[in-house]
């Protein structure tokens, strides 16, 4: 922790994660709209991915930002939380995920992650600016 961030007790207190996630408030708003708008025909971005928890095995829905690359083989969803973002870590552990997108099912598998800079290589340029601000992103096979 470096001297300007606050104690992880006043994070959390302050909306934000106690262990470096996403602001707890930020999610609570945005979930309602991004969970009405995710996965829709005509929403060219935001998607779902389907997965179950690691130890629990409970199934979760979570509405994410697909990241458009240079093949039409993978699937790019960037992680500006980082890698223990806990979806990223269910789909590493199952090795495979479902993604609503567009509208359709798609059925995803090999999931691995990448850093910042392989993620921009992979994405097409319009969105290189954006993905150098990720640690790390997780590209996925369409099966």
């Amino acid at each position: 922790m470096n001297e300007t961030s606050p104690p992880p007790e006043r994070a959390a207190a302050a909306g934000g994660s106690a262990h470096g996630g996403p602001p707890r408030r930020l999610v609570a708003a945005t979930a309602p709209v991004a969970k009405a708008l995710a996965g829709r025909r005509w929403m060219p971005v935001w998607g779902v991915v389907r997965h179950r928890g690691r130890t629990s095995g409970t199934a979760y829905e979570t509405p994410i930002a697909v990241v458009p690359t240079t093949s039409d083989t993978i699937v790019m969803i960037g992680l500006p939380w980082g890698a223990k973002t806990n979806w990223a870590r269910n789909v590493m552990a199952a090795g495979s995920a479902t993604l609503r997108f567009r509208g359709r099912d798609v059925a995803l598998s090999r999931p691995r992650i990448v850093d910042g800079t392989e993620a921009q290589q992979l994405s097409k340029a319009a969105f290189r600016p954006v993905l150098k601000r990720f640690p790390a992103a997780i590209v996925l096979d369409r099966a």
